[in-house]
């Protein structure tokens, strides 16, 4: 077996060690003995080259990196990628690439940045002056099928954890938030939605890196991709885990969210 992971610019977008989720993912599925390939989708890769990955991992930049993304991301480059979400390819864009998603992001200074449309969301910075996101983020995972698939798979509801620092906010229109704010600002900090999520695909301010905190997550992911590609049921063999709970546990204690300590 193997998956090709496709990386988007992960030069320009890889802020707040989010190159951790694109290692987490591979070493998850080598200790499985799950060959795979990382595949880095930059502004001199091919259109084509887009449609050959199996799961598709995008993180952070700074405003002036994510302008340069989402003016590369045009034409056949954007309509391949739309149509691999479309169709389910797995993806976990986390920090500031969801807004690559969105209809539109509107920075602090300059002009509104058109996105991919693929989720009905824009993102817009409410100025310069403004206060920033910054913090530990704690959300129960809610959307479905994600939801009650991880839920199947841990025995207990789902609780993510990450870490958060932007100035953009999020507004969900016809689109599943991912989950539910229990701590932190998630899309906005107005809603309580934290994230998006569309077929197969994860969005999220959450970051820090994600899957590490959440393996899980990254589980779901790689199950997902192998189902696609070889449209058959699989079963993971199960890791041992004991650090990463060791680490969510005493997160959540920090944050003085110990009832939430069954559920990791």
């Amino acid at each position: 077996m193997k998956i090709a992971i496709g990386w988007l610019y992960p030069t320009l977008m890889s802020t707040y060690g989010d190159r951790g989720n694109v290692i987490c993912l591979q070493r998850r599925c080598q200790w499985r003995g799950i060959e795979v390939e990382i595949v880095s989708l930059t502004r001199e890769t091919e259109a084509q080259k887009f449609s050959q990955v199996d799961l598709i991992v995008g993180g952070g930049a700074q405003d002036r990196q994510q302008e340069i993304v989402m003016r590369d991301l045009r034409g056949e480059k954007a309509q391949v990628l739309k149509e691999k979400l479309d169709r389910g390819t797995p993806g976990v864009f986390t920090c500031g690439s969801p807004q690559l998603l969105g209809h539109y992001y509107e920075p602090a200074l300059g002009k509104r940045i058109e996105g991919l449309g693929l989720l009905d969301m824009v993102s817009q910075h409410p100025g310069i002056d403004a206060q920033r996101c910054i913090g530990n983020l704690v959300f129960e995972i809610t959307a479905n099928p994600i939801a009650s698939e991880l839920e199947q798979m841990l025995g207990e509801k789902a609780i993510a954890i990450g870490f958060e620092n932007h100035g953009g906010r999020t507004y969900l229109s016809d689109v599943q938030p991912l989950g539910r704010v229990i701590k932190g600002y998630g899309n906005n900090g107005e809603d309580k939605t934290a994230g998006a999520f569309y077929q197969n695909a994860i969005a999220t301010y959450a970051h820090g890196p994600l899957l590490p905190k959440n393996p899980f997550i990254a589980d779901w992911l790689i199950k997902k991709a192998l189902q696609k590609k070889y449209e058959q049921e699989f079963i993971l063999t199960p890791l041992d885990d004991s650090l990463a709970v060791a680490a969510r546990k005493a997160m959540l204690q920090r944050l003085e969210l110990s009832n939430l300590m069954a559920t990791v």
